[in-house]
């Protein structure tokens, strides 16, 4: 079992972390995964994700599920009118382009459905790993590891990695992360990003696994001896 430099398994810390944010509200992806049980949903939802604020991506997301369900309805749209629709997400325009040809592909290559390939994902315009792995897992319940900025920046954190780049964090996840955590680690370790470990200034005296975390625990001895 992989551990990090204070003994501490993953399996220990992410299960002392669910219990810590168990009252934290869903990722947006999330919610829209657990609402939709879509694919296509997910997709959309977590390309409007990129770059934007979670509450941003929700209604976005919501909006757009308004006017459309499928591949078909999201190409008859115009790129002007998916760009009022999405707006303010972060790079609305280039997100409304990539989702139109990504609902055309859709529909010319997979009779209009959201194929269940890594590798097919990743041709998509606009999807990268963190895309991807989060359709297959959240969309498709395909074990993936899905590492957006939250698990990227905590994992390194917690001393389970020493990464500088997400996708060089998936890589060593895939091989260190016990395989039932890998569909969870993502909601369980945005939640925590989002309320207690942020990007700046983490909330370290409030966390209940700091004496299992390198971080957390010269953060708290730092701030004890001032």
């Amino acid at each position: 079992m992989h551990r990090n430099s204070l003994g501490a398994s993953w399996e220990e810390v992410l299960l002392s972390i669910d219990t810590m944010m168990i009252d934290a509200p869903p990722a947006s992806v999330d919610s829209i995964a657990s609402r939709y049980k879509s694919p296509f949903h997910v997709l959309v939802s977590t390309i409007l994700s990129l770059r934007t604020r979670d509450a941003v991506t929700l209604d976005a997301s919501e909006r757009l599920f308004q006017q459309i369900g499928t591949a078909k309805e999201l190409a008859q749209c115009s790129i002007d009118h998916l760009s009022q629709v999405i707006y303010p997400v972060g790079f609305y325009k280039t997100k409304a382009k990539n989702l139109k040809k990504i609902a055309e592909i859709l529909i010319k290559e997979y009779a209009g459905l959201v194929p269940r390939s890594r590798k097919e994902l990743l041709a998509l315009p606009g999807v990268g790993l963190k895309t991807a792995n989060l359709v297959l897992s959240a969309g498709f319940s395909i074990p993936a590891i899905c590492v957006d900025i939250h698990v990227h920046r905590i994992a390194n954190r917690l001393g389970f990695v020493a990464t500088l780049e997400p996708d060089k964090t998936e890589e060593v996840l895939r091989k260190t992360l016990p395989p039932q955590f890998w569909m969870t680690i993502n909601q369980t370790l945005v939640r925590f990003g989002q309320g207690i470990c942020k990007p700046t200034r983490p909330l370290c005296p409030l966390c209940t696994i700091r004496a299992q975390c390198p971080h957390g625990r010269q953060t708290t001895n730092l701030t004890t001896q001032g």
